[in-house]
Protein backbone atom coordinates (compact mmCIF):
# COMPACT_ATOMS: atom_id res chain seq x y z
CA UNK A 1 0.00 0.00 0.00
CA UNK A 2 1.59 3.60 -1.02
CA UNK A 3 1.34 5.50 2.25
CA UNK A 4 -0.03 8.87 1.99
CA UNK A 5 2.02 12.19 2.53
CA UNK A 6 0.55 14.48 4.72
CA UNK A 7 1.51 17.83 5.15
CA UNK A 8 1.29 20.44 7.86
CA UNK A 9 0.71 23.56 7.74
CA UNK A 10 0.55 26.95 10.42
CA UNK A 11 -0.84 29.90 8.60
CA UNK A 12 0.34 33.19 9.85
CA UNK A 13 -1.76 36.70 8.91
CA UNK A 14 0.27 39.59 10.81
CA UNK A 15 -2.62 42.30 9.93
CA UNK A 16 -5.42 40.89 12.53
CA UNK A 17 -7.87 43.16 13.57
CA UNK A 18 -9.62 42.10 16.56
CA UNK A 19 -5.77 41.47 18.88
CA UNK A 20 -2.89 42.70 16.89
CA UNK A 21 -0.48 40.53 15.85
CA UNK A 22 -1.70 37.76 17.93
CA UNK A 23 0.88 34.97 16.15
CA UNK A 24 3.04 36.85 17.80
CA UNK A 25 2.12 36.85 21.42
CA UNK A 26 4.14 35.12 23.88
CA UNK A 27 3.51 32.38 26.50
CA UNK A 28 6.61 31.30 28.51
CA UNK A 29 9.08 33.79 26.45
CA UNK A 30 7.65 32.08 23.67
CA UNK A 31 5.86 33.40 20.49
CA UNK A 32 2.15 31.19 19.66
CA UNK A 33 3.41 30.51 16.50
CA UNK A 34 6.76 29.63 17.30
CA UNK A 35 5.17 27.50 19.60
CA UNK A 36 2.91 25.74 17.28
CA UNK A 37 6.22 24.67 14.92
CA UNK A 38 7.94 23.33 18.18
CA UNK A 39 5.07 21.21 18.59
CA UNK A 40 4.55 19.50 15.29
CA UNK A 41 8.21 19.06 14.74
CA UNK A 42 8.29 16.64 17.74
CA UNK A 43 5.46 14.80 15.97
CA UNK A 44 5.58 12.06 13.35
CA UNK A 45 2.51 11.95 11.87
CA UNK A 46 3.63 14.28 9.11
CA UNK A 47 5.86 14.46 5.97
CA UNK A 48 6.36 17.99 5.99
CA UNK A 49 5.85 21.06 7.94
CA UNK A 50 5.40 24.37 6.42
CA UNK A 51 4.53 27.34 7.69
CA UNK A 52 2.59 30.33 5.60
CA UNK A 53 2.30 33.37 5.65
CA UNK A 54 2.53 37.14 3.61
CA UNK A 55 4.73 38.49 6.15
CA UNK A 56 8.76 38.31 6.15
CA UNK A 57 9.21 38.05 10.04
CA UNK A 58 6.92 35.05 10.12
CA UNK A 59 9.44 33.61 7.43
CA UNK A 60 12.33 34.26 9.51
CA UNK A 61 10.45 32.52 13.02
CA UNK A 62 10.39 29.61 10.78
CA UNK A 63 13.75 29.44 9.67
CA UNK A 64 14.98 29.91 13.83
CA UNK A 65 12.98 26.44 14.05
CA UNK A 66 14.20 24.54 10.75
CA UNK A 67 10.47 24.84 8.95
CA UNK A 68 10.34 26.13 5.52
CA UNK A 69 8.57 29.09 4.43
CA UNK A 70 5.41 29.29 2.09
CA UNK A 71 5.57 33.10 1.36
CA UNK A 72 2.24 33.57 0.10
CA UNK A 73 1.13 36.40 -2.26
CA UNK A 74 0.46 39.51 -0.33
CA UNK A 75 -3.07 40.16 -1.55
CA UNK A 76 -3.51 37.05 -0.05
CA UNK A 77 -2.77 37.94 3.61
CA UNK A 78 -5.01 41.08 3.49
CA UNK A 79 -8.39 41.47 5.77
CA UNK A 80 -10.46 41.12 2.38
CA UNK A 81 -8.35 37.17 1.63
CA UNK A 82 -10.45 34.16 2.24
CA UNK A 83 -8.70 30.71 3.52
CA UNK A 84 -10.14 29.40 0.53
CA UNK A 85 -8.00 31.23 -1.66
CA UNK A 86 -4.66 31.05 0.15
CA UNK A 87 -5.31 26.81 0.94
CA UNK A 88 -5.88 26.75 -2.77
CA UNK A 89 -2.96 28.63 -3.74
CA UNK A 90 -0.87 26.54 -1.18
CA UNK A 91 -2.20 22.95 -2.10
CA UNK A 92 -1.42 23.60 -6.15
CA UNK A 93 2.28 24.83 -4.83
CA UNK A 94 2.99 21.61 -2.51
CA UNK A 95 1.03 18.48 -4.04
CA UNK A 96 0.08 16.26 -1.11
CA UNK A 97 -2.79 13.61 -0.54
CA UNK A 98 -3.81 15.65 2.96
CA UNK A 99 -3.32 18.62 4.07
CA UNK A 100 -3.82 19.53 7.99
CA UNK A 101 -3.67 22.97 9.03
CA UNK A 102 -2.88 23.99 12.62
CA UNK A 103 -3.25 27.47 13.99
CA UNK A 104 -0.92 28.53 16.20
CA UNK A 105 -3.76 30.59 18.36
CA UNK A 106 -5.03 27.63 19.12
CA UNK A 107 -2.05 26.60 21.36
CA UNK A 108 -3.47 24.02 24.07
CA UNK A 109 -3.81 21.89 20.96
CA UNK A 110 -2.03 18.26 22.52
CA UNK A 111 0.20 16.46 20.58
CA UNK A 112 -1.85 13.08 21.00
CA UNK A 113 -5.07 15.17 19.44
CA UNK A 114 -3.37 16.21 16.35
CA UNK A 115 -2.04 12.63 16.02
CA UNK A 116 -5.85 11.13 16.64
CA UNK A 117 -7.06 13.71 14.18
CA UNK A 118 -4.90 12.76 11.14
CA UNK A 119 -5.84 9.03 12.26
CA UNK A 120 -9.60 10.04 11.86
CA UNK A 121 -9.30 11.99 8.70
CA UNK A 122 -7.63 9.27 6.74
CA UNK A 123 -9.85 6.35 8.26
CA UNK A 124 -12.74 7.92 8.46
CA UNK A 125 -12.28 8.45 4.81
CA UNK A 126 -13.05 12.16 5.21
CA UNK A 127 -12.25 14.67 2.34
CA UNK A 128 -13.04 17.45 4.80
CA UNK A 129 -12.61 16.97 8.90
CA UNK A 130 -13.21 19.92 11.11
CA UNK A 131 -12.37 20.36 14.67
CA UNK A 132 -14.37 21.54 17.97
CA UNK A 133 -16.21 21.09 21.29
CA UNK A 134 -19.10 19.23 22.25
CA UNK A 135 -21.73 21.94 24.18
CA UNK A 136 -23.61 19.22 26.28
CA UNK A 137 -25.24 21.88 27.56
CA UNK A 138 -28.93 23.99 26.45
CA UNK A 139 -28.49 25.89 22.80
CA UNK A 140 -29.84 28.46 21.24
CA UNK A 141 -29.72 30.59 18.07
CA UNK A 142 -31.73 33.20 17.27
CA UNK A 143 -34.08 32.79 20.53
CA UNK A 144 -34.72 29.27 19.33
CA UNK A 145 -34.18 26.07 20.78
CA UNK A 146 -31.80 23.78 18.91
CA UNK A 147 -31.22 20.92 21.13
CA UNK A 148 -33.93 20.81 23.96
CA UNK A 149 -37.63 21.45 24.25
CA UNK A 150 -39.29 24.05 25.74
CA UNK A 151 -41.98 21.57 26.62
CA UNK A 152 -39.73 20.00 29.64
CA UNK A 153 -36.39 20.53 31.00
CA UNK A 154 -34.89 17.73 30.06
CA UNK A 155 -31.17 16.44 32.28
CA UNK A 156 -28.51 17.74 30.31
CA UNK A 157 -26.60 14.58 29.74
CA UNK A 158 -29.09 13.56 27.66
CA UNK A 159 -29.09 16.24 25.29
CA UNK A 160 -27.83 15.99 22.39
CA UNK A 161 -24.33 17.62 21.84
CA UNK A 162 -24.28 20.50 19.83
CA UNK A 163 -20.63 20.43 18.08
CA UNK A 164 -18.79 23.98 18.21
CA UNK A 165 -16.57 24.59 15.56
CA UNK A 166 -13.41 26.09 16.99
CA UNK A 167 -10.54 25.60 13.78
CA UNK A 168 -7.72 24.60 16.28
CA UNK A 169 -7.09 21.99 13.54
CA UNK A 170 -8.65 21.29 10.22
CA UNK A 171 -8.14 18.52 7.47
CA UNK A 172 -8.73 18.37 3.87
CA UNK A 173 -8.04 15.69 1.29
CA UNK A 174 -5.55 17.90 -1.18
CA UNK A 175 -7.29 16.73 -4.40
CA UNK A 176 -11.03 17.23 -4.01
CA UNK A 177 -9.96 20.25 -2.01
CA UNK A 178 -8.50 21.39 -5.31
CA UNK A 179 -11.35 20.31 -7.39
CA UNK A 180 -14.25 21.85 -5.02
CA UNK A 181 -12.65 25.24 -5.33
CA UNK A 182 -11.89 25.25 -8.92
CA UNK A 183 -15.74 24.09 -9.76
CA UNK A 184 -16.50 27.45 -7.49
CA UNK A 185 -18.15 25.58 -4.41
CA UNK A 186 -17.06 25.78 -0.93
CA UNK A 187 -13.58 23.73 -0.66
CA UNK A 188 -14.13 24.23 2.93
CA UNK A 189 -16.51 22.17 3.78
CA UNK A 190 -16.80 20.17 0.72
CA UNK A 191 -17.14 15.99 0.70
CA UNK A 192 -17.50 13.64 3.33
CA UNK A 193 -17.37 15.77 6.21
CA UNK A 194 -16.92 14.88 9.65
CA UNK A 195 -16.20 16.74 13.19
CA UNK A 196 -13.48 15.71 15.32
CA UNK A 197 -14.22 16.81 19.22
CA UNK A 198 -11.15 18.48 21.34
CA UNK A 199 -10.72 18.87 24.70
CA UNK A 200 -12.30 22.17 25.89
CA UNK A 201 -8.94 23.87 26.06
CA UNK A 202 -8.02 22.36 22.84
CA UNK A 203 -10.71 24.07 21.43
CA UNK A 204 -9.98 27.72 22.83
CA UNK A 205 -8.99 30.23 20.17
CA UNK A 206 -7.33 33.40 20.96
CA UNK A 207 -9.56 35.80 18.79
CA UNK A 208 -9.36 38.92 21.54
CA UNK A 209 -7.05 39.78 24.81
CA UNK A 210 -9.43 37.68 27.51
CA UNK A 211 -8.71 34.62 25.36
CA UNK A 212 -4.92 35.26 25.51
CA UNK A 213 -4.74 35.63 29.05
CA UNK A 214 -7.31 32.71 29.69
CA UNK A 215 -4.47 30.02 27.56
CA UNK A 216 -1.57 32.03 28.81
CA UNK A 217 -2.49 31.04 32.60
CA UNK A 218 -3.32 27.74 31.48
CA UNK A 219 -0.46 26.61 29.18
CA UNK A 220 1.73 28.31 32.34
CA UNK A 221 -0.12 25.62 34.60
CA UNK A 222 1.00 22.76 32.03
CA UNK A 223 -2.27 22.38 30.16
CA UNK A 224 -1.81 21.44 26.64
CA UNK A 225 1.16 19.30 26.37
Amino acid sequence: MVKSKIIAMVPARLGSQRLKQKNLLEIGGIPLFTRALRKLRTMTVFDEIWANSEADLIGQLAAEEGVPFHKRPADLGSNTATSEDFVYEFLKAHPCDYLVQVHSIAPLLTRKEISDFVVTLQDGGYDTLLSGVNEQIQCMMADTPLNFSITGMDATQALVPIQRISWSITGWRAASYIAAHEAKSCATFHGKLGFFNLSRPSGLVVKYEEDYQMVKAMAEAGIGE
